[in-house]
């Protein structure tokens, strides 16, 4: 074979082998995206190093179904030894906080839980700290705020000022009452008293059942006063002051957890929620103007503004506006 058949063979041989990576190269680069934009949190590598789990449960509480996969996700998974719960919320729906302590005791079953409350854990964020093994909060933290409220617009006053009846066809005199459209009659307060009432009585019995007290011994607390964390812990409403130090600290010595093991943030899987939306936001930002930008954000976080929206009895504690 001649040198030059034989140079020519060897950078065919070359090419092939290049190519063959090139492959590999492209098909880990598309592997890795894969991972970064759907795998998120899950628990699906092999060999994942031990952990504590750690999810943020800020804003307003609702029932988030995705919140509630990711924390049956976190039951589930064996590399997880612990989970803290940092709690940043006023409150929100009753039945989303109970919903978030249902899920947060099914995980307790498995593995310890402990909550680390931020500025504020009122009223149904307070329910989520109920679900946990343990309470952690700062000094300073506004909690407590055991109560439930309904609200609703009564625009009867406005809609005959502007000429506008509203007709209507009830089934029974219960029904859709109390309306936005006529004022509140008897039947209607003491309808909603009543909801409002036996919610009452669910919170206390949670409160005390959790919390090994008498509700009433508290003083203010069936009232649905605050308290501040120093408060808080002298009537054992939460155990301890600190932050999440103290949080890892009580899960090594209290609950034999690991010492020295990596906490980890978890978040749902949400359908708009994939790693270059910062980047995308920024690029946004940046074409339509920070202020833009600056208002949507503010408007998203805006807690009277989410309040309008919830629906059902309400657990929220809202400083008033004078």
């Amino acid at each position: 074979m001649s040198l030059e058949t034989e140079t020519v063979l060897d950078r065919r041989r070359l090419r092939r082998h290049l190519s063959l990576w090139r492959i590999l190269a492209i098909a880990a680069v598309v592997i890795g995206i894969g991972v970064l934009m759907f795998g998120g949190e899950r628990d699906l590598a092999l060999g994942e190093r031990k952990q504590i789990a750690r999810i943020v449960v800020e804003g307003l509480i609702t029932e988030d179904r995705e919140q509630l996969k990711l924390l049956k996700r976190i039951a589930e998974a064996k590399h997880v030894a612990a989970l803290i719960v940092f709690v940043n919320s006023p409150g929100g729906t009753t039945v989303g906080g109970e919903a978030l302590f249902e899920a947060l005791r099914r995980v307790a079953e498995k593995k310890p839980v402990v909550a680390q409350f931020g500025t504020v854990a009122a009223s149904a964020a307070y329910i989520a700290g109920l679900g946990t093994d343990h309470i952690v909060a700062r000094g300073n933290t506004i909690t407590g705020s055991v109560g439930v409220i309904a609200t609703w617009p009564e625009i009867s006053q406005l809609l005959d000022k502007i000429g506008v009846k509203m007709h209507e066809v009830k089934s029974g005199p219960l029904k859709a009452n109390p309306s936005p459209y006529q004022p509140m009659d008897e039947q209607g307060r003491r309808l909603v008293e009543q909801m409002v009432g036996e919610g009452q009585r669910w919170f206390l019995e949670l409160v005390a059942q959790r919390r090994n007290i008498v509700t009433t011994a508290v003083p203010g607390l069936e009232q649905g006063r605050i308290f501040s964390g120093r408060e808080a812990r002298d009537l054992k409403l939460i155990d301890e002051l600190g932050g999440e130090a103290e949080a890892v600290r009580w899960l090594e010595e209290a609950r034999n957890v690991a010492k020295n093991l990596q906490v980890k943030d978890w978040k749902p899987q949400r359908s708009f929620d994939w790693p270059l939306s910062d980047a995308l936001a920024g690029i946004l930002a940046r074409v339509l103007g920070g202020a833009v930008h600056e208002f949507t954000t503010g408007l998203a976080r805006d807690r009277t503004v989410g309040a309008l929206a919830l629906d059902g009895l309400v657990s929220l504690w809202q400083p008033a506006n004078n």
